[in-house]
């Protein structure tokens, strides 16, 4: 999957766009294909084709150490830099959903909100292929 419908992209980028505003600590937020496609972003940064593709390769990192370990499949990926968090949620089998926020973001209340988001980003996307039977968990 490397695009989906404009009328998807509009309903993923209103799920980002809720989301920024439940957590107001977020900086930016994208939903990407796993395999680094940018579906929609809500962020000032240009760079969303590189986040998109950098997320993709994490996600490649985190599926394999996730499996490796006995941990089950992916789920999400949190990275602390000194400027404030990186965070990664699986949405579905297809895409991921990928958050930057400042330093003083209340983590929890991060992974709630962004797990909800993620789960309903599945589902758009899920709805948009067609894609129907057991579905790999969202965050």
């Amino acid at each position: 999957m490397s695009t989906v419908p404009a009328e998807a992209e509009a309903e993923i980028l209103a799920e980002l766009r809720r989301l920024r505003a439940r957590v107001p600590q977020l900086t930016g937020a994208l939903a990407a294909s796993a395999d680094g496609f940018v579906l929609a972003q809500d962020s000032a940064a240009a760079e969303a084709e590189t986040v998109a593709a950098l997320t993709a390769a994490a996600l490649g990192v985190a599926r394999r150490l996730s499996d490796c370990t006995g941990q089950g499949g992916f789920r999400e990926l949190l990275v602390r830099g000194e400027h404030g968090y990186v965070a990664t949620y699986a949405a579905g089998r297809t895409a991921v959903l990928t958050l930057l926020a400042e330093p003083r973001v209340n983590v929890g209340r991060l992974h709630l909100e962004a797990r909800r988001s993620s789960q309903r980003i599945a589902e758009l996307i899920d709805h948009t292929l067609g894609l129907r039977g057991p579905r790999a968990p969202s965050a």
